[in-house]
């Protein structure tokens, strides 16, 4: 085990630290009873991220706008979040991930107030949510869901917090890294999961755990991989198993042209279907349709729907 090894696993701890204190400065700047006021201003958008990601028939890109991260430093100088955002919706994006976490990742709730003003696209406040006064913060600055990272809850909080998002009007995206945090989703109720393929406490990245977990999430729940994806391929794997959408954002964010990026992205993995069937055959894969894509070992089979048998909170 090296030195880096050791200092690693205290990332995620750090960054849970900083946001409850930062969210306490803030709280002492804007009272909870006048953010929900401002909250209650907005329209409900409940459902509008959901649907956008159980789109059928094409690729529903998650496409991220983010100028730094921890383990890759600052991924574009010139960040202009509501441009990229614009550009992102032209080139198909079935949302937009915003980054508001502004220690590590250079993010601002600004951020998303300004990609809220230009697109009209569901939109996903991007941080590490860990109370309710940032669920106001999100609806009052726009976004239609929040990420709730159960590594950096524990269970009682993940429910609640789900549950004041959905009262709130807001979708949930929850995110997870294994089996124990899947259960653990899945007990809170949530009908969006991500799998991220990078651990948040080490910052490597596997694509293989979107392969593994996909056969223990509910084929009623959306599925969203996470992290590490690069190329058509491996969206056109990942969607043959299950997954119905996919959030990327280094790729895009280290490109010349963020929207350009998505279209061609979009493009190749289109062609990469069409390639795939069988002259004169319906195009069109449903949400849970696996092909025939070539794998080592047995293809994972996602469970029907049953009891909900996680980790009691």
């Amino acid at each position: 085990m090296t030195e880096s090894d050791i200092r690693r696993p205290d990332l995620l701890e750090t960054i849970i630290a900083a946001t409850r204190r930062i969210v306490d400065v803030r709280q002492a700047q804007e009272s909870s009873a006048a953010l929900a006021d401002r909250a209650a201003g907005r329209p409900s958008s409940a459902g509008r991220f959901q649907a956008a990601l159980a789109r059928p028939g094409g690729l529903n890109v998650i496409a991220e706008c983010k100028r730094r991260s921890p383990s890759r430093g600052v991924l574009r100088a010139d960040y202009d979040p509501a441009a990229i955002a614009a550009g992102y919706e032209a080139a198909g994006a079935a949302a937009i991930s915003v980054l508001t976490e502004p220690t590590f990742f250079d993010g601002s709730l600004d951020h998303l107030r300004a990609v809220r003003a230009v697109v009209d696209v569901p939109l996903l406040r991007k941080d590490f949510v860990v109370s309710e006064y940032q669920l106001l913060e999100a609806k009052a600055s726009g976004a239609d869901a929040v990420l709730l990272i159960v590594a950096a809850l524990r269970p009682v909080e993940l429910k609640v917090l789900h549950d004041h998002a959905r009262r709130h009007g807001l979708d949930v995206l929850v995110e997870v890294h294994d089996a124990t945090e899947l259960a653990i989703a899945m007990d809170a109720g949530a009908s969006i999961i991500g799998v991220n393929n990078r651990n948040l406490r080490t910052l490597e990245v596997d694509v293989h755990a979107s392969e593994v977990l996909i056969a223990q999430i509910p084929s009623e729940v959306i599925a969203v991989s996470e992290s590490g994806l690069k190329t058509a391929a491996d969206l056109g794997r990942l969607t043959a198993l299950g997954y119905r959408a996919f959030l990327i954002g280094e790729r895009f964010m280290t490109a010349a042209d963020p929207g350009l990026a998505l279209k061609d992205l979009i493009a190749l993995a289109a062609a990469d279907t069409k390639d795939t069937e069988p002259a004169g055959a319906d195009t069109r894969v449903g949400p849970y349709d696996v092909r025939d894509t070539p794998r080592v070992g047995p293809k994972p089979t996602r469970v029907a729907a049953g009891p909900r048998v996680g980790p009691k909170n």
